[in-house]
């Protein structure tokens, strides 16, 4: 049962799911022990994160603990038709293509929600928000699920809060193991990729404009600085305001870096985050691109619809002339960059994040019933595990406590 663009296409999808197989020591070492243990005998995983091979490789060391898997996409662009197929070639059941259209992006994400799942593995928050809305009879059947992004936590929060959340989830994005790497080196390295793939301009002496100042936006700014651009953040937490200054970058309001950015990447999480008050102050041949999880941040729309002329103008970049007589350009559709123009995170990188997703997925299912609370933190020894056995993987070893200095640092005596 699948809905898929080519089966055809499996070779080349293997392909790339070997080759980053290859380069996710971590998953393979959980891929062992789940074929040993089966923990997810008899159980339906409903997943969805962006389709491209680590994601498969990750699918493919839970079906070999045992589940059933059912697995879609969490943005129309990010699917790879040939690695989707090659999980079909497998025997997973999979519904997602590249491209898709709202009607099928939401046709898919149902295909795989009305399986009935009993775990629930969502990158975004569009599988969870579907079987609350749309599925709620289904709901008896979920024991939990895993949240893989920073978006998707503020959903899953706003949810708890209102009291509608009406099943466990783990948030795996908060696990140190995945937000200091995925978010920041991971994020960092892959919308760079992305832009610099897609553009094939430089970045050097460039003005690079990045709204937000979470880790991910450290990670984009942090890139850019090494690639030899002057960065510019915006921010509306003054906090992270002093931390990005203090980090060497300027900081001002949008409308100001609006007039001299030449690179726009918006990393917020927020919606309207460039829109139109901005598009008029920015210079002719600005690119504008979008790391957020949802393709809100920069307002495309909004730009369609002031737009005197339109132009493909490169493969994933659109041109938008204003009544200025200034283009604008728009990488992947205002999508995520990393993604609908590259192939999101190294492989090393979702390693770590992957590892804790498959544990904490495992973790999830041997506790159920004994949840007590709705959002739940990933245990420190999953963390600390993944951790351990990065170091190991790598060869290198680290200094233990002794047990008097445990019995130190766990006294409020001298």
């Amino acid at each position: 049962m699948s809905e898929i663009r080519d089966p055809g296409l499996w070779e080349s999808g293997k392909r790339k799911i070997d080759w980053v197989k290859g380069n996710m020591s971590l998953l393979r070492s959980i891929e062992e022990e789940f074929l040993a243990s089966k923990p997810f005998a008899g159980v339906k995983i409903a997943l969805s994160i962006h389709l491209e091979a680590k994601t498969a490789y990750l699918c493919k060391v839970l079906a070999a603990g045992g589940a059933e898997m059912f697995v879609t996409g969490s943005n129309p662009l990010s699917t790879q038709d040939d690695v989707a197929a090659a999980l079909v070639h497998d025997g997973l059941n999979v519904f997602a293509w590249h491209g898709a259209t709202d009607e099928e992006y939401h046709r898919h994400i149902s295909m795989a929600v009305s399986s009935g799942p009993n775990i629930i593995i969502d990158d975004g928050g569009d599988l969870v928000n579907m079987i609350h809305n749309e599925y709620p009879e289904l709901i008896e059947n979920v024991i939990g699920g895993c949240e893989e992004t920073t978006t998707g936590i503020i959903r899953l929060i706003n949810m708890d809060k209102a009291g509608q959340l009406k099943f466990p989830m783990m948030l795996v994005n908060n696990a140190r193991c995945k937000y200091l790497f995925d978010n920041r080196y991971g994020t960092g390295q892959s919308v760079w990729d992305g832009i610099n793939r897609t553009t094939n301009l430089i970045v050097a002496g460039k003005n690079v404009v990045v709204a937000g100042y979470g880790w991910c936006g450290k990670g984009v700014a942090m890139r850019a600085k090494g690639l030899g651009a002057s960065v510019i953040v915006t921010e509306v937490d003054p906090v992270k305001a002093i931390e990005a200054v203090m980090d060497g970058f300027k900081v001002m309001k949008m409308e100001e870096a609006a007039k001299i950015g030449d690179f726009f990447v918006t990393v917020t999480g927020c919606k309207d985050v460039i829109t139109e008050k901005s598009f008029y102050n920015m210079k002719d041949g600005a690119i504008l691109c979008n790391a957020g999880h949802f393709d809100c941040e920069v307002d495309v729309a909004g730009l369609k619809k002031i737009a005197v002329e339109t132009r493909l103008a490169r493969n994933n970049i659109d041109g938008y002339k204003l009544s200025n007589g200034r283009w604008l350009y728009v990488i992947g559709e205002g999508r995520l960059v990393n993604l609908a123009a590259g192939d999101g995170h190294p492989a090393e990188i979702m390693d770590m994040s992957f590892a804790i997703q498959a544990l904490s997925a495992a973790w999830l299912f041997k506790n159920k019933g004994k949840l007590t609370s709705k959002i739940n933190v990933v245990p420190e020894e999953i963390d600390n595990d993944v951790a351990s056995r990065k170091l190991r993987f790598w060869g290198l070893e680290i200094d233990t406590l002794t047990e008097e200095q445990e019995k130190y640092l766990n006294s409020w005596q001298v």
